[in-house]
């Protein structure tokens, strides 16, 4: 087998990287790896703002799926765009640490910490930190405000009826809910979760992306324009100067 692509060690975005907001700033961005409010309970490394970057191409077509999306009342919002390499190498290091259980309550209540490289949860690299992957949801517009996580707050099952009120609509899990209800087309899922899955779905297949199938947030651009490389420039303003 061929070695992996070497990770790109630079601190500046290279050419070709964007930030969502210069394409389209009526899209929600809620970069959740810069707060506490993740499985890891802390802000992740190389997210030093709360901003979604991605590639040129992965923003376009979020922006074209935005104005299919607005005329029928809904905006997308963004959990997750490119990540750094440093965050996904936090997330093994979390993952290693079984004694670490702060956030299990809300992101992975029924699962062994043990089994989640196992069962794909956590992995070596990430698709993200090549630029051309986005976890996202839909809101309703116009959008409520979106409630402010607070460290060390009681803590609700991702799967559950009432779990932390996110301003988006119901999927019947949380984002990051590390359970197999979050697969897209899990047959638990039915009514109104299952037509906003679909719709999530429809409206961005229909501008190129597709589907992670074991997680309804997370889409991919096929033709993406770094498909060997792994970057590792941090979320920041200073990466766009």
């Amino acid at each position: 087998m061929p070695s992996p692509a070497p990770t790109q060690q630079v601190e500046q975005a290279p050419a070709g990287f964007v930030r969502l907001r210069d394409v389209d700033s009526s899209i929600i961005e809620e970069i959740r790896y810069a707060t506490p409010h993740n499985f890891t309970g802390d802000p992740v490394p190389g997210y030093d703002e709360p901003m979604c970057v991605v590639t040129r191409p992965l923003a376009e077509a979020l922006h074209a799926a935005q104005q299919r999306l607005a005329p029928q009342g809904y905006t997308l919002k963004v959990y997750d765009c490119y990540r750094p390499r440093r965050a996904d190498t936090r997330f093994v290091e979390w993952a290693k640490d079984v004694d670490d259980q702060r956030m299990k309550a809300e992101f992975y209540p029924g699962l062994d910490k043990s089994r989640l490289f196992a069962d794909g949860y956590i992995a070596e690299r990430s698709g993200h930190s090549r630029g051309s992957s986005v976890d996202l949801t839909l809101v309703r517009l116009p959008a409520s405000p979106q409630r402010p996580y607070v460290p060390g707050e009681p803590l609700t099952s991702c799967s559950a009826e009432q779990r932390f009120p996110d301003n988006s609509v119901d999927m019947a899990t949380g984002y990051d809910c590390f359970d197999s209800l979050s697969h897209t087309d899990d047959p638990r899922v039915t009514g109104e979760a299952r037509a906003n899955r679909d719709l999530l779905r429809d409206v961005l297949t229909s501008v190129g992306l597709q589907n992670y199938r074991y997680e309804w947030w997370h889409f991919n651009l096929p033709s993406e324009p770094f498909p060997d490389q792994y970057f590792d420039f941090p979320v920041n303003s200073g990466a766009f100067r």
